[in-house]
C-alpha cells in the first residue's frame, strides 16, 4: 500500500521540527487570544456572578433589566482591565513560574504598553458605564476594587503570607457593587454576600497555592504553603474558613432576604463542599488540592442558581 506524499512530509524530520515554528505562527496570528488571556475571563465571569447574586439579594421586587445589565457589563470591563495590568505589574515574575510561563506578556508577543493601554482603557470604560448608569456607590466599590487587587494585593505577595488574606477584600467587593446598584446603599444583605466571598477565597487560593507551590517559591511569592511547607497551617485555615463560609451562606436568611428553598440549597451545597476540604486537611496531596480547587469553582455558580431560584419563587408565589 502506498504512502501519499502529503503524509510523508508531515512525518518527515524537517516537519516535525518545524511543528512548534508552525504552532508560535498561529498564535502571533490571532492576536485577540492573547488579549482575551489578558482580560482573565475565567476570574471576569466569578466577577459577574457575584455582582449578579448581591443585585438580586437587593431586589426583593423584581430585576430592573437595564440596570442590571450596566452593572454587569461595567464590572466585567473593570474585572477584564484590571487583569491586563496585573500581567502587566508581574510579567517579569511569570516569566518565572511554568504554569505562567506562556502568557502574552511573559512571551512578548504581546508589548508592555499595549497590555497597559488595553488594561487602562477597560477600567476607564468600564467605571464610564457604572457610574452613571448604576449607581455612584456602585461605580467607586470598583474602582477602590482595582486600586487595592494592582497596589496592595498585588505587592504584598511577595512580601507576606498574610496577602492570601488581604486580596480577599478586592475580590469579595464586586458582590457588594451588585448589592449597592440595586439599593444605592450599603445594606446587611450585602455584607453577608460579602463575608462568604471573603471566606470561599481561601480555600480557593490555598489550594491553588499548595498545587503550585514549587512554582510560587521559584517567582518570589510568599505564599503561605512557601513559607510554611508543612502544609499544618494551609490545611488547618482551609477547614475553618470553609466552615466560616457556609455559616454565612445561610445568614440571608436570617435576615429575611431569602427563603427555605435557598437555605437548604446552601446547606446542602456547603457540606457537598466540606468533603474534598477534610480530604485536604488529612492527605494533604495535590490531587486533594485540586478537588477543593475544582469544588470552589462550581460552588459559586452553584450558589447564584440558588439565589436566583429563591427569588424567582418568591416574586412568583408572593
Amino acid at each position: 500500500m502506498s504512502t501519499s506524499p502529503h503524509r510523508s512530509l508531515l512525518r518527515s524530520p524537517q516537519a516535525e521540527a518545524a511543528a512548534p515554528v508552525l504552532v508560535e505562527a498561529a498564535r502571533v496570528s490571532t492576536p485577540w487570544r492573547d488579549y482575551l488571556t489578558l482580560a482573565k475571563p475565567e476570574i471576569s465571569f466569578l466577577v459577574a456572578v457575584t455582582a449578579l447574586a448581591g443585585f438580586l439579594f437587593g431586589s426583593p421586587d423584581g430585576l430592573d433589566g437595564s440596570k442590571l445589565l450596566a452593572l454587569l457589563t461595567g464590572v466585567v470591563l473593570t474585572s477584564a482591565g484590571s487583569g491586563a495590568l496585573n500581567h502587566y505589574y508581574e510579567r517579569d515574575l511569570d516569566r518565572r513560574m511554568r504554569r505562567t510561563a506562556r502568557r502574552p506578556l511573559a512571551t512578548g508577543r504581546i508589548s508592555p504598553g499595549a497590555a497597559r493601554n488595553f488594561g487602562m482603557g477597560l477600567v476607564a470604560l468600564g467605571l464610564a458605564i457604572l457610574c452613571p448608569l448604576t449607581t455612584p456607590l456602585t461605580g467607586v466599590l470598583a474602582a477602590v476594587t482595582v486600586a487595592l487587587y494592582l497596589y496592595v494585593y498585588t505587592p504584598l505577595k511577595r512580601k507576606t503570607k498574610h496577602n492570601t488574606l488581604v486580596g480577599t477584600i478586592p475580590g469579595a467587593l464586586p458582590a457588594l457593587g451588585g448589592f449597592a446598584a440595586a439599593t444605592g446603599t450599603l445594606g446587611a444583605g450585602g455584607w453577608a454576600l460579602f463575608a462568604v466571598l471573603v471566606c470561599w477565597q481561601m480555600p480557593h487560593f490555598f489550594a491553588l497555592a499548595w498545587m503550585y507551590r514549587k512554582d510560587y517559591a521559584r517567582a518570589g511569592y510568599a505564599m503561605l504553603p512557601v513559607v510554611e511547607p508543612d502544609g499544618v497551617s494551609t490545611v488547618r485555615q482551609t477547614v475553618f474558613f470553609s466552615v466560616l463560609m457556609i455559616a454565612a451562606s445561610l445568614v440571608p436568611t436570617a435576615l429575611g432576604i431569602a427563603g427555605g428553598l435557598y437555605f437548604a440549597g446552601a446547606l446542602a451545597l456547603g457540606l457537598w463542599f466540606l468533603r474534598p476540604v477534610l480530604r485536604f486537611f488529612y492527605f494533604r496531596t495535590v490531587q486533594d488540592a485540586r478537588r477543593v480547587l475544582m469544588a470552589t469553582i462550581i460552588y459559586i455558580p452553584v450558589l447564584v442558581a440558588l439565589i436566583g431560584l429563591d427569588k424567582l419563587a418568591t416574586w412568583v408565589f408572593e
